[in-house]
């Protein structure tokens, strides 16, 4: 019995230490696991386009400098919106995003976003820093949910074989066009494609239209300011200065362009390169980009176009420290320089445009001095159908298939009934 007893005893002794062994080193694998977060975090990332993949080679440094890991998927543009909203509905939305600056009033609307406001409040990241109307694009009821990454906006690209000095005015521009159609009467003077809505929405923010009126409720299309632009502009088209075409029937924009079939175009940043890789080396000489015309000299240079992509942080997020830390790094001057370098996407940041990279090349002045006049689209969800409404009266009217107060009187008539849900939802709110 006393031998039994004692098996029994020495078998507990061992028993009892292994427990503590395994306590042990259960214990030493807790604490070295969350001694170590940088090493151990993940970071998902979803990128737009070639950009998506582009960021991909920028990471390794952050990497290096946190210990956090990012992986980025690469969505194209044509999929990106659809897989977003999906992502959200689907609660499987990444912790931060590119996302382009006209998609963020919806995706704030639907809650998907979080509010970088306490974010920026210890940060380095600083509005001064950025293009006014730029940033605005990020803002949505004041709240700031993107920091711009890349920025967009459109000037004219204008041969300077043929026109000698750029306009300033909208009167000057008339000028040059009638000059141009006097010399070159089977040419165009400039090239306005008929199914887009950007050349006169530019033209009616340059006149300070606001679109909208202030509640972002309803149109604001026959207010005087855009009803002015909106003549100006089928005005162009009824003096022959600009062939009532659609982009979709013109064969090669840069051959026409090389050609003189049309001596003027509004562009973005990414026709710099296009225009140096796509026509003649002849031609290299005799094109220049300016910023654009404004109704009157004193306004000069007009407004035009606040666009770009942001980054985002998505609310669903459990890793936002870490986001919000590659989000500072993606916005550091050095790395905006390297990725315009692997992109030619203009930087957000204007301390990027003094390096020599982007300071020294000719075209991106004029983009340069515009990004100091642009001014955001209506920052409502419903933005991207009202615009498309744009160029369809626009188109018709063009085509004289409507007269232009037929036309202010239907835009503002579609406007509304768009919009009509976003005044039902503003109405309840303020009776809460």
């Amino acid at each position: 019995m006393k031998a039994e007893g004692r098996e029994r005893k020495a078998e507990r002794n061992l028993s009892t230490g292994i427990i503590s062994a395994f306590c042990f080193l259960l214990s030493a694998f807790v604490l070295n696991c969350t001694s170590r977060p940088a090493q151990q975090e993940h970071l998902k990332f979803w990128g737009l386009g070639h950009e998506g993949e582009v960021v991909a080679r920028m990471l390794p440094e952050f990497t290096r400098r946190t210990g956090i890991r990012v992986d980025v998927q690469q969505i194209p543009w044509t999929a990106a919106h659809e897989k977003l909203l999906t992502a959200f509905v689907g609660d499987a939305t990444p912790d931060l995003a590119q996302m382009g600056n006209t998609w963020i009033p919806e995706f704030v609307t639907i809650g998907a976003l979080e509010s970088l406001q306490p974010w920026l409040a210890r940060s380095s990241i600083r509005q001064r820093d950025y293009f006014p109307g730029i940033w605005a694009t990020n803002e949505v009821d004041n709240v700031v949910y993107g920091i711009p990454w890349y920025v967009d906006t459109r000037v004219l690209f204008y041969r300077s074989d043929l026109i000698a000095k750029p306009p300033r005015t909208w009167s000057e521009w008339i000028d040059v066009m009638q000059r141009l159609k006097q010399q070159r009467p089977d040419s165009y003077a400039i090239l306005l494609p008929t199914n887009q809505w950007e050349e006169v929405t530019i033209m009616a923010l340059a006149n300070h239209a606001t679109l909208l009126n202030p509640a972002g409720t309803e149109g604001a299309f026959r207010d005087p300011r855009f009803a002015e632009a909106f003549r100006f502009f089928i005005e162009i088209f009824r003096r022959g200065f600009a062939p009532p075409v659609a982009n979709t029937q013109v064969a090669n924009v840069y051959q026409g362009f090389a050609q003189g079939d049309f001596a003027m175009y509004l562009s973005g940043p990414w026709n710099v390169g296009e225009f140096r890789h796509r026509l003649p080396a002849g031609m290299q000489d005799k094109w220049a980009t300016a910023p654009m015309p404004a109704p009157v000299a004193s306004d000069w240079p007009g407004m035009s176009m606040a666009g770009g992509s942001s980054l985002v942080m998505f609310g669903a997020s459990r890793k936002k420290e870490a986001a919000w830390k590659l989000i500072e790094f993606l916005s550091e001057p050095a790395q905006q320089v390297r990725f315009y370098e692997l992109t030619r996407d203009l930087p957000a940041h204007r301390a990027a445009w003094r390096a020599p990279a982007v300071a020294n090349d000719p075209p991106l002045a004029a983009f340069r001095v515009q990004l100091e006049h642009v001014a955001p689209l209506p920052r409502v969800p419903e933005w991207e159908q009202i615009a498309t409404e744009i160029y369809h009266d626009g188109e018709a009217t063009v085509r004289g298939q409507m007269t232009i107060p037929q036309a202010l009187a239907d835009l503002d008539r579609k406007a509304d009934g768009i919009l009509a849900k976003r005044r039902w939802v503003m109405a309840r709110m303020r009776r809460r």
